[in-house]
């Protein structure tokens, strides 16, 4: 699976998902790290990569243009702060979470519990 790491998240991230098999790049290592969100939303669209953040923008970009990619894994504060625990949070989860991430998604990766959201994200209709 093909990652762009957020700026946030250490570049440790990006090289354990490495080791593991990945194509992980940090934004520090393409000349992104002092980008805006948008600027990175679109590499990872353009490089049909997995966003993977702590920033809740990315979700936001994704809902106002209704898109369906890139899929983006925000790492909350409740996760591990390590780095290192946080690529093997991502790698111990990856599997139950692939065919989301194929398809299009935003999931949220606790410590303790996954939550995922389909894209595109779209406002359900209001019933009166």
């Amino acid at each position: 699976m093909k990652f762009l790491i957020d700026t946030a998240p250490s570049p440790v991230v990006a090289e354990v998902l490495r080791k593991a098999g990945h194509d992980a790049v940090h934004t520090r290592d393409i000349g992104l790290q002092s980008a805006g969100d948008v600027e990175i939303f679109e590499k990872a669209r353009e490089d049909d990569r997995v966003l993977v953040s702590a920033d809740t923008d990315f979700g936001t970009i994704l809902a106002l243009r209704a898109l369906s990619q890139p899929s983006v894994i925000l790492l909350r504060e409740v996760s591990p702060r390590r780095p290192d625990q946080q690529a093997h949070l991502l790698l111990a989860n990856l599997q139950a979470i692939r065919e989301d991430l194929m398809r299009g998604c935003v999931a949220v990766l606790e410590y303790d519990r996954i939550r995922l959201r389909l894209l595109p994200i779209t406002r359900r209709p209001r019933t009166t």
